[in-house]
């Protein structure tokens, strides 16, 4: 098998098993009742005393309009609360719950373990050779249109 298609067969294989397992671990235990969508929604809200509709559809690079319904649902199953702005009382601020700060930390966490467990056998040079490549995706993934 070429290089190529070896490294092609790693990364879909790699970008399936994360999303799977990030719903297994993370949608697990406490908060069965959300989505892994929801829970970086939760992750893009972040912690402390949050943002508005539009700060948090820019993190995640979809319409605010996108964002509502998915509000809506972590509002009702309290993971968060829409409270208007002291400064400006037109703007409406996303802030997490105790329950929602919850599930970041959790989220956060499995992130953490998932980084440790990459890293754990590499030296730093190749640690930085990862983190080029890695780099390299990103800005592919960024600026892909499309079928070329």
């Amino acid at each position: 098998m070429s290089s190529d298609r070896e490294i092609n067969d790693i990364l879909v294989h790699l970008i399936n098993e994360i999303w799977r397992l990030e719903e297994k671990a993370v949608i697990s235990g406490d908060f069965t009742d959300i989505t892994n969508n929801d829970m970086h929604i939760i992750e893009a809200i972040g912690l402390g005393e949050g943002n508005n509709m539009s700060a948090i559809a820019r993190k995640l690079k979809i319409t605010v309009g996108s964002l509502t319904t998915s509000m809506s649902s972590l509002v009702f199953k309290k993971y968060a609360v829409r409270e208007r702005s002291e400064k400006d009382r037109r703007l409406v601020c996303i802030r997490l719950t105790e329950k929602g700060e919850k599930a970041f930390l959790w989220h956060q966490y499995f992130h953490e373990r998932m980084v440790s467990a990459a890293l754990r056998d590499l030296s730093e040079q190749e640690q930085g050779v990862l983190k080029r490549v890695l780099e390299q995706l990103v800005v592919f993934f960024r600026g892909y249109q499309g079928p070329l």
